[in-house]
């Protein structure tokens, strides 16, 4: 009995990292594949995954050895002092922005392609609507949304067999090899979307809360959890390229219309408004939580701050999906990536000679990603 607890142990910490790890970016990789060229993608996937693995599992070893759970600034302030503490707050307040306001342009989307056949009407409207739901539910504290979370990923995942199966008769291997060679300015668009796609650093703590005793195999639980949607996203690229090829959208499910209609894609898109609407909720609550609890400020101008910036940002013109993704993935990820190493050559000094190199990729990526983004 006792192994059979212990083993569900082991699979509800991979399924919470595994879930919070495949969110919004997942739908960014076919459309970026088509840019950039499937064996570019795929060497992404595998170097960026192994340099995501090893970082994670740097953390990993932070968690064991630091007290209590908390968040990447409570380890910065730990390990680093107050600028390493601020430095994390920073780039978790703009990364947490740039999240939510990712998750409004797709969810918006992925509503409008749904009601606007139905009862008419314009993207904005839809896209406000979404916006105007996710607040009240941050203003209101969501409890069980990591259950919603969870079962939705489960539910996007039925339909996206469904989708395989109704449309394996249209897929086109060789649709994954229309570009042979890509522009130069496209061999580095897939860095920060997919080091967005793979990263769930911050769920690490709550991972290693929940193997209890069997904390010595979080490295293990880490690994598989990064794997796993590693997995998925090449399934996924297989099955939306392989079908939609050329006409591949930037959010990917709105381009299936076309080619398996309404119905099947209907119900992909509600599954899809569904995993993005918990993750901006999730999202929106622990940004609301860091101004409220960590900076001092009334819950009231939290909520405010929390959900009308991004709101402001979209409304300014900031829509495009892939350039806001990259921006979060490559620069406030990648800082963070950079914090990581930073505590963990203090805590394995005889490491750092390994641990430079991850350093220098992490600001080689922030320097292209600012650059791109502006």
């Amino acid at each position: 009995m006792g192994t059979i607890k212990q083993f569900i142990k082991i699979i509800y910490a991979v399924s919470i990292l595994s879930g919070t790890i495949i969110g919004v970016g997942l739908f960014s990789l076919p459309y970026i594949t088509l840019k950039a060229g499937f064996w570019v993608i795929l060497t992404y996937l595998l170097v960026l995954g192994g340099l995501v693995i090893l970082v994670h599992i740097f953390f990993g070893e932070l968690a064991l050895v630091t007290p209590d759970l908390r968040r990447l600034p409570g380890f910065a302030k730990i390990h680093l002092g107050s600028w390493g503490e601020k430095i994390a707050f920073l780039s978790a307040i703009l990364g947490g922005f740039g999240a939510i306001l990712a998750y409004l342009i797709v969810g918006g989307e992925f509503l409008a392609e749904i009601l606007i056949p139905v009862f008419g009407g314009s993207y904005l409207i839809y896209t406000l609507f979404y916006f105007a739901i996710g607040a009240l539910l941050i203003f209101w504290g969501v409890k069980a949304i990591a259950k919603i979370e969870f079962w939705g990923l489960i539910g996007f995942f039925i339909i996206l067999i469904l989708i395989f199966l109704r449309g394996k008769s249209l897929i086109n291997i060789e649709n994954l090899f229309l570009t042979f060679k890509p522009e130069m300015k496209n061999l580095f668009l897939p860095y920060g979307p997919i080091l967005f796609s793979l990263w769930g650093a911050g769920l690490i703590p709550q991972a290693e809360e929940i193997l209890g005793d069997k904390r010595k195999i979080l490295k293990k639980v880490i690994a598989i959890s990064i794997l796993i949607p590693i997995l998925v996203y090449l399934f996924f690229i297989y099955l939306i390229l392989g079908i939609t090829g050329g006409q591949t959208t930037e959010s990917a499910l709105t381009g299936l219309k076309v080619f398996l209609g309404d119905g099947i894609v209907s119900l992909g898109l509600f599954f899809g408004i569904l995993t993005t609407f918990t993750s901006f909720i999730a999202i929106g609550l622990t940004l609301k939580n860091i101004f409220c609890y960590d900076l001092r400020i009334s819950k009231n101008l939290s909520l405010v701050i929390t959900c009308f910036v991004p709101l402001i940002l979209f409304l300014l013109g900031i829509k495009s999906f892939i350039p806001v993704i990259s921006f979060i993935g490559g620069v406030m990820l990648g800082v963070d990536g950079i914090l990581i190493l930073l505590m963990y050559k203090k805590l394995r000094p005889h490491r750092k000679i390994f641990i430079y190199p991850l350093i220098l990729i992490f600001l080689g990526g922030i320097i292209y990603e600012v650059i791109y983004f502006l």
